[in-house]
Formats: structure tokens, C-alpha cells, sequence
């Protein structure tokens, strides 16, 4: 299996505040969308409770055409169509039984689930938002150069729609 993590950061690697995004970038929400269908996404229970409402009115929406797994430490989060675990070593154990060695899982989120897989993950989805936030409560890890090496970048300029630039970057681990 390949452990991927997707995310947008600003230039301070700014990724949130108030468990909600700082922009609103059309461009990165359709890669995002783009990179991520037909795979397993991986989050934390406020990120998925961040993702509009189901139709039983609780917070949280499964994305479409993906596995929805949350990792949280609340024993009593089920959701209809979410997978569930309550520790890193249960959700490791549960894709290595269930994928194959060259399917990609992507962590999506947020601030404390990037901290606990960045050490795992093997590539690195970002979108350099060319833009600071002061206000930003979440932020996304430093990404070490000497262990991430970049293999693709496409730049985007701010237009109509997109307000920032933005560049999507692919890092692998060295």
C-alpha cells in the first residue's frame, strides 16, 4: 500500500482555523477531488464532521466515490458509511489486510492526523497557496527537505475564480 497525505498549505504552512479552510480555491478543491476518487481517504473525526451534514442530520458527509475512514479516540463516533478505528495501529492493520501493495490511501486531515502520519506517509499531495493567513489556528508539519524530494510541480496563476496562485507540488520520501 502506498500511505499518501493531500493537503493545502499557505506560505506559513497555514491549513485552517476554526476546523474550516482559510480560502476558497476552485482549482484545488477539483484536484483534490481529482486525486483522491476510487481511494480510500483517511481523516480525523473533526475533519469529517467538517464536511456538511449526513441525512440523518449529524455532522459529517462520507465523500462520494471514496472509503471514508476516520480515526478518532471517540469511542462512541459511528457514522453510516465510515469506517472507524480508534487507534493508528488498528486502521494500519485493517488496509494492509484489505489493499494491495500499489493501491494509494491519502490522509486528508486535519492539523494533529498530518503530525501522526507524516513520518509513515510515502508521498506528499501539496498545493502551495502563494498567500499568508495571520489568523490560522492549524498548521500543517514542516516538510523536511532532506527527507522529501520534490517530482512534479504545476503552477497555476490566480484568475477569476482562484484568487490565490497556487502550485500543486508531488513529494516522495527520500
Amino acid at each position: 500500500m502506498i500511505l499518501s497525505i493531500i493537503s493545502a498549505i499557505a506560505n506559513n504552512n497555514e491549513i485552517g482555523m476554526k476546523n474550516e479552510l482559510l480560502w476558497d480555491l476552485p482549482i484545488d478543491m477539483k484536484h483534490f477531488r481529482e486525486t483522491t476518487t476510487n481511494h480510500p481517504v483517511i481523516m480525523g473525526q473533526r475533519t469529517f464532521e467538517s464536511l456538511g451534514t449526513d441525512s440523518n442530520g449529524l455532522a459529517g458527509k462520507p465523500l462520494p466515490n471514496r472509503r471514508n475512514i476516520v480515526l478518532t479516540l471517540d469511542k462512541n463516533f459511528e457514522r453510516d458509511n465510515v469506517e472507524t478505528y480508534y487507534s493508528i495501529e488498528e486502521l494500519e492493520k485493517a488496509l494492509n489486510d484489505t489493499m494491495g501493495k500499489d493501491e494509494e490511501a491519502f490522509i486528508i486531515g486535519g492539523g494533529q492526523i498530518y503530525k501522526l502520519f507524516i513520518e509513515k506517509a510515502d508521498r506528499l499531495y501539496i498545493t502551495h497557496v502563494n498567500e499568508e493567513f495571520k489568523n490560522a489556528d492549524t498548521f500543517f508539519p514542516i516538510i523536511d527537505k532532506d527527507k522529501w524530494g520534490k517530482i512534479s510541480e504545476d503552477k497555476h496563476i490566480k484568475d477569476e475564480k482562484n484568487i490565490y496562485d497556487c502550485n500543486f507540488v508531488i513529494y516522495k520520501r527520500k
